[in-house]
């Protein structure tokens, strides 16, 4: 994950599993946590696919969780400041596009298939089939993060962006 978005990346899926959490325990939390910042890595690659757009989305920073929280009922007039701090950290289109992929393994697919040849990729070598191809325990750990009815209010804040970023080919297949 490149220094220059790995505070998005990690604030954007930080906010998505506290948002939408493992059942029971610490190895299904893990699950989760992977796959998060795999949809948010590949989400954040496809938002801002060359250096020069990390670098800016890092000088004016990406926005924060605000509206996010809106919509999954949480108050955030009763965060610290702690806890408020990264939450600023947080991306919206990232939270909205990685929820997308999350939701639909074959959006997935094709977004990972997108970001293959990306300025981000160069020298990397990276899996992402936890995301791509989730196995049972992956699906397990991922029951409120992958579900596609209550992604739904995130998903399809910046859904169609997604799409016309990917293609008239991903269209069809969301």
């Amino acid at each position: 994950m490149p220094a220059n978005l790995s505070s998005v990346i990690v604030a954007t899926a930080q906010w998505l599993v506290r948002a939408y959490p493992a059942p029971g325990g610490t190895f299904s939390a893990t699950l989760a946590e992977v796959q998060a910042r795999q949809a948010a890595t590949v989400a954040a690659w496809l938002r801002y696919p060359t250096s020069m757009d990390a670098a800016l989305v890092g000088m004016v920073g990406p926005g924060g969780s605000g509206r996010l929280d809106w919509l999954v009922g949480a108050d955030g007039s009763l965060l610290c400041d702690e806890e408020y701090a990264w939450r600023t950290w947080v991306d919206e289109v990232v939270a909205s596009w990685a929820a997308c992929l999350l939701a639909d393994p074959d959006l997935a697919v094709a977004a990972v298939a997108a970001v293959g040849g990306c300025e981000h990729m160069v020298g990397l070598s990276c899996d992402f089939r936890r995301l791509t191809r989730p196995d049972d325990r992956d699906r397990y750990a991922t029951t409120l993060l992958r579900h596609p009815d209550l992604l739904d209010p995130v998903a399809r804040l910046h859904r169609e962006q997604l799409l016309e970023r990917l293609g008239t080919g991903a269209a069809e297949a969301a």
